[in-house]
C-alpha cells in the first residue's frame, strides 16, 4: 500500500446506497455519500458511480455489507466464486437486501477480478447467541436444517458495542439494549458487550414494526391470507415486506420524517404504534439479560428523533427510565436524569468504518479468510 491507497465501502440497502472512503493507512474519511434510491435505473446509476471512484481513488480494497451470512460466515469473509455462489443462496431469506449487496460485489468482480473485496455480514455478530435464543419452536429437522434466529444489523451493533465505553464507561459491559430504529428495525440485547438476544429472526423481516416491513405479527394471518383471501407466497410478502409497517398503518408514507410533520390521525396511530411495539421488545428482552442498565438510541430514526424517543421511554418509566426532555430535544448523546435506574444514550452507528476496519485487517493479514 501507498499514502494515497484507499478502502472503499459500500453498503447497499433496500432503498439507500450508502458509500465511503477512507484513507487506508490511518481510516480518516475522504468522502461519504447517502444515495436515496427509488428504482431499478437509480440503482444502476450509483453503482456505475461506485465503479468510477474505484477508477479515480487508488483503491486497494472493498469492504460490502452483505446482510446474510447463514450459519457459514460467522466473520468477514474475502469473497471469491465459492462465497458469492454460498451468499446467492441466502438470497430468498433477504430478498430485500441480498441481491443488491451482491449485485455491488459482481460489478467490482466483472471489472476488477483481481481487488480484494470483503463481505461483513450483518449476522456475524449475533452468532454466539445461547442456543435458546435462536431456536424457533418448530420440528427439529427444520431447526437443524438452519431454519433459526439469526439476527441482522451486526455491524451497527458491533460499533455501538465498540464505543459505548466511552460513554457508559462500566456499564457498558452490563445489561445492554441497543435499539437500531431506521428504516429498518431491530433490538439487541447484550451483556459483556456481546449479542445474547436480538429480535429479527431467520430474515430481516421480523421483530419490530418497521418502516414498510411488519415485524412480529400472528403466523395466522398469513394462513388467512393465503387459504382465505387466496393470496399467493410472492403476494403475502409484497404485503409484509413492503406495504406494511408505518406505510400500512398510516395509509401514507413509510418515512417517520414525513409522518412526524403530517397532522393526519392516522400518522399519529402508525408513530404511537411503533413506539409501543419498541417498548414492548425492550421490555420482554430484560429478561434475556437479567435487567436493564442502559438503553442505546441509534440509527436514522433513534439517533433524530427526540419525539419517538420519548415515547418509547414513558411506556419503560416502570423500568426505572427517565429522560431530560431538554437534553432529549437536542439528540445529546446522554438524556437520562440523575435519578433514572437505566442510563438513556443517543449514539450515532458508523457501520461502514466497523466495515473499513475489517478490510484493513484483511490487508494486513491478520484476518483468517477463507478463500
Amino acid at each position: 500500500m501507498t499514502e494515497e491507497s484507499t478502502i472503499l465501502i459500500i453498503n447497499a440497502g433496500s432503498s439507500t446506497i450508502k458509500y465511503a472512503l477512507y484513507k487506508a493507512n490511518d481510516l480518516s474519511v475522504l468522502k461519504r455519500k447517502t444515495l436515496e434510491i427509488q428504482n431499478k435505473d437509480e440503482y444502476e446509476a450509483a453503482f456505475q458511480g461506485i465503479l468510477k471512484l474505484i477508477d479515480d481513488n487508488n483503491v486497494v480494497g472493498i469492504g460490502h455489507r452483505v446482510v446474510h451470512g447463514g450459519r457459514k460466515y460467522a466473520e468477514p469473509q474475502k469473497i471469491d466464486a465459492h462465497v458469492l455462489s454460498d451468499l446467492e443462496d441466502l438470497t430468498q431469506l433477504a430478498p430485500l437486501h441480498q441481491p443488491h449487496n451482491l449485485k455491488a460485489v459482481k460489478l467490482v468482480l466483472d471489472k476488477y477480478p483481481d481487488l480484494l473485496q470483503v463481505a461483513c455480514f450483518d449476522t456475524a455478530f449475533h452468532q454466539g447467541k445461547p442456543r435458546l435464543n435462536q431456536i424457533f419452536p418448530i420440528p427439529r429437522a427444520m431447526t437443524d436444517e438452519g431454519i433459526i434466529r439469526y439476527g441482522f444489523h451486526g455491524s451497527s451493533y458491533e460499533y455501538i458495542a465498540s464505543v459505548l465505553p466511552q460513554y457508559a464507561g462500566k456499564t457498558a459491559n452490563g445489561s445492554v439494549i441497543v435499539a437500531h430504529l431506521g428504516s429498518g428495525a431491530s433490538l439487541c440485547a447484550m451483556k459483556n458487550r456481546k449479542s445474547i438476544a436480538t429480535t429479527m429472526g431467520v430474515t430481516a423481516l421480523g421483530g419490530l414494526m418497521m418502516s414498510t416491513r411488519a415485524g412480529d405479527i400472528d403466523p395466522g394471518v398469513i394462513l388467512y391470507l393465503m387459504e382465505q383471501k387466496g393470496m399467493s407466497a410472492e403476494d403475502v410478502s409484497e404485503v409484509l415486506y413492503k406495504k406494511s409497517g408505518l406505510k400500512g398503518v398510516s395509509g401514507l408514507t413509510g418515512d417517520m420524517r414525513d409522518l412526524e410533520k403530517s397532522k393526519a390521525p392516522e400518522a399519529a396511530e402508525a408513530i404511537d404504534l411503533f413506539c409501543l411495539q419498541a417498548a414492548k421488545h425492550i421490555a420482554s428482552l430484560t429478561v434475556d439479560i437479567g435487567g436493564l442498565d442502559a438503553l442505546v438510541f441509534t440509527a436514522g430514526i433513534g439517533e433524530n428523533s427526540p419525539a419517538v424517543r420519548q415515547k418509547i421511554c414513558e411506556h419503560l418509566q416502570h423500568l426505572g427510565i427517565s429522560v431530560d426532555n431538554a437534553k432529549n430535544k437536542t439528540n445529546s448523546s446522554k438524556i437520562y436524569t440523575d435519578d433514572s435506574t437505566a442510563q438513556v444514550y443517543v449514539i450515532k452507528t458508523n457501520e461502514e468504518l466497523m466495515m473499513a476496519q475489517h478490510v484493513e485487517t484483511a490487508l494486513q493479514n491478520k484476518l483468517s479468510i477463507a478463500i
